[in-house]
């Protein structure tokens, strides 16, 4: 297992556009996904430590935002080949038992990660309603363990500044997890 850091925030970096399909059965576009007030795209996975740490926090924050205009979805795109933990029925399976409030779609091609730059699981974009990037960090200072309940809420808290402002903060911690389970790339 690799551990990768998130690269520095690119702000104003438009969001890529996508249709995936969601374990609802759906097509799920950006369109789809976003709210009035901003976007917040995350990569995840099933098996990834860093993301069971702070699963139950990522529904509680995306469940709060929508109060605040934001829509968020979340897009899985591991290579379930050496991670059956990641397959679709799995992740079915963990969208209902955690009762996700967003979607949850599959990158099966892993186009989508790709333009998006993402790097690791969990990797969150958070764009502002003209879906421009302002936040490329970390939920809180939870690591593969969850941080103390009475953690900084730093990826709620740019959320709802940038529901609020249309920018975020400046100062951004990068977020942490496993490295996205690459296809392999032999022709």
């Amino acid at each position: 297992m690799v551990s990768l850091e998130t690269p520095v925030c690119d702000f104003g970096r438009p969001a890529v556009d996508f249709a995936l399909p969601g374990v609802d059965g759906r097509i799920w576009t950006l369109e789809d996904c976003r709210g009035e007030n901003g976007l917040l795209v995350m990569f995840i996975c099933n098996h990834c430590p860093y993301v069971k740490a702070v699963l139950d926090r990522i529904v509680r924050d995306t469940r709060e935002l929508l109060e605040y205009g934001v829509g968020s979805v979340a897009i899985m795109s591991n290579d379930p080949t050496d991670y059956p933990e990641d397959s679709f029925e799995n992740m079915k399976r963990v969208a209902e038992t955690h009762r996700f409030p967003f979607p949850y779609l599959l990158d099966e091609t892993q186009e989508v990660a790709r333009a998006y730059g993402a790097v690791c699981t969990p990797d969150f974009f958070g764009y502002n309603r003209e879906l421009e990037l302002q936040y490329r960090g970390r939920l809180d200072a939870s690591r593969k363990q969850a941080a103390p309940p009475d953690a900084r809420r730093e990826l709620f808290e740019a959320m709802v500044q940038i529901a609020r402002t249309g920018r975020g903060p400046q100062e951004q911690i990068p977020s942490m997890g496993c490295s996205i389970k690459w296809k392999d790339e032999a022709a």
